[in-house]
């Protein structure tokens, strides 16, 4: 049997809003698997949301960068939030996210890339960096955006300079309308997307295991009914996850009453052409690295005396 720590039992409950003794017998349940645990309060009932993200555990800034008709978004960790403070860490988020616009858009092209002011690549400026600093630091992942008309609209949150941040998004809106409208529209949606963090922009962008354990779920809650009921209460459960977590079918944040594809198609009237969200990233800081929680004060003492 798997050991159930207070620690596992900790993360169950932020990740399902779950009761302490639910969260504790679904990991026994379970032999400690908190994926499966979670399946499990939900198919009984008991978690109270089913959105889970993975912890915020590295420290450090997600950049962003436009130039045109192209944008990127480029994440760079640290082991401590004073680094990500350090004016040569910025200065190097900073240029990564430019340096990327010239690129295929992938971490290996931006890491092979030429860092101005200096003969060395992007990943050999970073060791240097490391080695001058003495933290380590990790350029994790970047993405880049194009549009063939139209405009990239960007938004920061938590915003610590011009452009560095610890959630970053990027909308592309494609049109061939009023480029003014075009950018407060994408900067408001952009807004929605590091408030509501949709996990894509239509059904059809859903990965197909995440639907396949959705319908699961759905079935096992309802088991026992018959086929054909199942059959419309699957279907109409995966409309209302649709409506959550994707995109275009999302409520918009600044307007409740509205869809986004309701205002994106109220907005060509103003922009006076068609406009088409083809696409969105958002980086948030850390999300999915997990990071070993420090034992409390009294446990190091005691920790301490045993040594």
């Amino acid at each position: 049997m798997a050991n159930i720590t207070a620690a596992l039992v900790k993360e169950l409950r932020e990740k399902t809003g779950a009761g302490m003794m639910d969260c504790k017998g679904a990991l026994n349940e379970t032999d400690g698997d908190i994926e499966a645990a979670v399946d499990w309060l939900r198919k009984k009932g008991l978690a109270k949301a089913a959105k889970k993200a993975g912890r915020v555990a590295a420290e450090g800034l997600v950049a962003v960068e436009s130039s045109g008709h192209h944008a990127t978004i480029v994440e760079v960790n640290s082991e401590t939030d004073f680094v990500a403070r350090n004016d040569s860490f910025q200065a190097f988020a900073r240029e990564a996210a430019k340096l990327a616009l010239d690129t295929d858009g992938s971490l290996e092209g931006l890491e092979a890339a030429h860092f101005p002011g200096s003969s060395t690549s992007v990943k050999e400026s970073l060791s240097s960096l490391i080695a001058t600093i003495g933290e380590n630091m990790t350029l994790r992942r970047v993405a880049k955006l194009d549009v063939t008309k139209g405009v990239i609209a960007s938004y920061v949150h938590a915003q610590v300079a011009d452009g560095l941040g610890k959630i970053g998004v990027l909308v592309a809106l494609e049109s061939e309308g009023d480029v003014e409208v075009l950018s407060t529209l994408g900067r408001q949606i952009a807004m929605h997307v590091a408030a509501t963090n949709p996990v894509a922009l239509d059904a059809a962008g859903v990965d197909q295991a995440v639907l396949e354990r959705e319908s699961n779920i759905l079935r096992e809650k309802n088991a026992g009914k018959p086929d054909h009921v199942l059959a419309k209460i699957v279907e109409s459960g995966l409309k209302s996850y649709y409506k959550e977590v994707t995109l275009l079918e999302q409520p918009f944040v600044h307007d409740g009453s509205k869809t986004i594809t309701q205002v994106l198609k109220e907005a060509e009237g103003k922009a006076g052409a068609p406009v088409k969200l083809t696409a969105f990233v958002r980086y948030a800081l850390g999300e999915g690295i997990e990071k070993e929680e420090a034992p409390d004060f009294a446990t190091e003492v005691a920790a301490a005396a045993r040594g």
